[in-house]
């Protein structure tokens, strides 16, 4: 569901992988659908790679877009200020360690989620997963 899917540090909204270049990455924003180049001095990371700080360890990032996704079936969640999102966090992974989860990172995963859904990037099958893999994989040594 996440592979293939980037944030970029300074850089609104997430990343589509569309091909690899010599020196960077060509990449296509899920806000305004344009490509451009990511180079290596950028901080990537891709969203699969990310997990939320819990007391007992982390939990990963797609586990939390899951129960958002059940919590709201499949609708996107509203604007939430301060207390009303550490509330709903605390709802969604109630043993979040407070003290390393900021209030921005909440927002962010809030975002992250209603733009993939938005994009119909949600996708918890793993099969869907491998099929999806599959042909950016195919799409990669066409453009080879």
């Amino acid at each position: 569901m996440l592979k293939g899917i980037l944030s970029i540090s300074g850089q609104p909204g997430l990343f589509k992988l569309v091909a690899e270049a010599k020196n960077s990455i060509i990449v296509e924003s899920l806000l305004t659908g344009k490509r451009q180049p990511a180079y290596s001095t950028a901080k990537i990371s891709s969203l699969e790679d990310i997990a939320i700080f819990t007391q007992t360890g982390e939990v990963a990032l797609k586990e939390v877009l899951k129960t958002i996704a059940e919590k709201e079936n499949g609708a996107e969640v509203g604007k939430l200020d301060g207390k009303a999102l550490k509330a709903y966090f605390a709802e969604v992974l109630p043993d979040y360690d407070e003290d390393r989860v900021y209030t921005s990172d909440m927002k962010k995963v809030i975002q992250w989620y209603n733009l993939l859904l938005t994009n119909e990037l949600l996708n918890f099958d793993e099969e869907a997963d491998e099929e999806v893999e599959a042909e950016v994989e195919a799409s990669n040594d066409e453009e080879k």
